[in-house]
């Protein structure tokens, strides 16, 4: 995988005093002080045209670097701030489109009105706009899996060389090397777990590319293999991370054990593994960490603690943006992305023009009806973008859990109708509107599973708005029990077409092999052992 750009590698410069940097008690303060000099060096490091070219600087892999407690806890620390960063492209920037271009929810806020328009886009705003169009090809810019490998490498990196510290430092105990190897293995389960929704089948590199003897060119391996690995570092996760930080933001910025349980509980989700979905549900539910907002709470008092401040009660995980890392979202939400017409116009939300009363969740919160505008990241000027992007809230916990009822045991009354509450209770916290452009939201028969996962698709499109989650709702909830419902997928996907291209959209997603991503040319180039997605030869 290519550096964006070939430079001599730099010296890796880390503050002299670890311990004084390491008691700081603020984690956004040390994380960069200790940290960016090291990531700034790893992400400069460079073997230009190698395939996963995604090697941490040199000081990160000499047995010499690798010494004390304190220099592990900066290694893991820049696995975090890998998040953060990405390629030449945030990684942020990437799940958002990956999660919510080819659904429906999201439009452009550029589409020209003819070619010679069009053509005068940069590349990025056209491969955009191709994404939205579900029109793409292996150039798309973001058909490139980069700045995920380089998380992944980053993870490899450190579990690869931390047991080495237990040989040369007695004060790092096993439990410890085994709560840090949790984060990072939390860590790569979760980006082969984003991998997996994007492209399906992907190579599993489990080793780091540390010099140029580690660059293999790798196959991929299949979905089953991948998802045996996912499910293997989130339980090690699970089983090994601490439950909890000395910080909130560290506590919501670091793999804890309810995160790795949150994101098990997605994948077995995706593996129609329902039992196993709940109960990983019920671990992050029965830890009492997390609450929801109680009903009543004022929408900006919610948008003001969820979002604009973020690491509230509600948040699981979070991407820790702060003023010294600023996040993509102030220039992506104000010049390209906007709400799409029937969101704004109360399709999503609905509109009470009676009593003025409104689903705190709706205008205001994740976009203005006025204007368009996704909100969810904005509140601060473009100098001081600092809002979180959020991998897992508790609604989504308690969501996925009442889907996982929905299907445990179809038919079954009482899994049934503890879906429909659990799903009612959310509304009342946030209190929703019973009637969306004059329609009734029907309270679901329990006995009826595609109807109670109907009631649950619906009501997360309105609590995970604009998160990055709605394409990869849309795809689970399509593909279940041999694609029995094709048809929501393809209604969505031929509605965000052009009029003139929607009958060929319809007949490319009728092929299930386009419902995942082209490998990014390149790649193809660069690693022969490589063969492209079959949909896209």
């Amino acid at each position: 995988m290519r550096s964006p750009r070939c430079r001599a590698h730099l010296p890796l410069v880390l503050p002299p005093d670890f311990k004084k940097a390491f008691e700081m008690k603020n984690f956004r303060k040390y994380r960069y002080l200790l940290l960016l000099p090291m990531f700034v060096a790893a992400m400069c490091s460079s073997s230009c045209k190698k395939w996963l070219d995604v090697r941490p600087q040199d000081g990160l892999i000499k047995q010499d670097y690798w010494q004390t407690k304190e220099q592990l806890d900066a290694a893991v620390m820049g696995c975090y701030g890998s998040l953060l960063a990405g390629s030449t492209i945030p990684l942020s920037k990437y799940l958002f489109i990956w999660g919510e271009l080819r659904g429906d929810m999201v439009a452009a806020r550029f589409e020209p009105d003819t070619e010679e328009g069009e053509a005068a886009l940069g590349v990025q705003l056209r491969d955009e706009l191709s994404m939205i169009r579900s029109d793409i090809a292996a150039t798309n810019t973001f058909t490139n899996w980069e700045a995920v490998y380089k998380t992944i490498n980053y993870c490899n990196t450190v579990i690869k060389f931390a047991p080495d510290v237990l040989q040369t430092d007695k004060t790092l105990t096993q439990q410890q090397l085994n709560a840090y190897l949790a984060e990072v293995r939390g860590l790569r389960g979760l980006m082969y777990f984003y991998l997996l929704r994007v492209f399906k089948e992907v190579p599993l590199k489990l080793d780091p590319t540390a010099t140029d003897k580690d660059i293999t060119a790798l196959a991929k391996s299949t979905e089953a293999q991948v998802y045996a690995q996912v499910i293997s570092d989130l339980k090690y996760a699970a089983e090994n991370a601490l439950p909890v930080y000395q910080t909130i933001a560290e506590d919501k910025g670091r793999v804890n054990q309810y995160t790795a349980y949150a994101a098990l509980a997605d994948a077995y989700l995706w593996m129609d593994d329902y039992a196993n979905c709940i109960a990983a549900c019920n671990k992050v539910i029965q830890s009492n960490k997390y609450f929801i907002f109680p009903a009543g709470t004022y929408q900006d008092d919610w948008y003001r603690n969820v979002f604009f401040n973020g690491n509230s009660v509600e948040g699981i995980f979070e991407f820790q943006f702060d003023a010294q890392k600023q996040n993509p979202f102030y220039n992506m939400f104000n010049s390209e992305f906007m709400a799409r017409d029937w969101v704004v116009q109360g399709g999503l939300y609905g509109i009470d023009l009676v009593n003025n009363t409104k689903d705190i969740r709706g205008n205001g919160t994740s976009m203005s009806e006025a204007t368009g505008s996704i909100l969810k990241y904005l509140g601060k000027t473009n100098t001081t973008s600092d809002t979180h992007w959020f991998v897992y809230r508790y609604a989504d916990v308690l969501l996925m859990k009442a889907e996982a009822l929905a299907w445990l045991q179809p038919g079954n009354v009482a899994n049934g109708t503890e879906a429909v509450a659990i799903v009612n209770q959310l509304r009342t916290n946030r209190s929703a509107l019973n009637v969306v452009m004059d329609k009734v939201i029907e309270q679901p028969d329990p006995s009826l599973s595609d109807k109670v996962a109907a009631f649950v698709f619906d009501e997360r499109g309105r609590e995970l708005a604009f998160e990055g989650k709605r394409w990869f709702d849309i795809l689970r909830n399509a593909k279940r029990n041999n694609y029995a419902n094709e048809k929501m997928l393809l209604d969505i996907v031929s509605a965000s077409a052009p009029p003139s291209k929607q009958q060929t959209v319809i007949n490319k997603y009728k092929d299930h092999r386009s419902h995942y991503l082209p490998i990014y040319y390149y790649e193809l180039q660069t690693n022969k052992s490589l063969v492209q997605n079959s949909f896209y030869n």
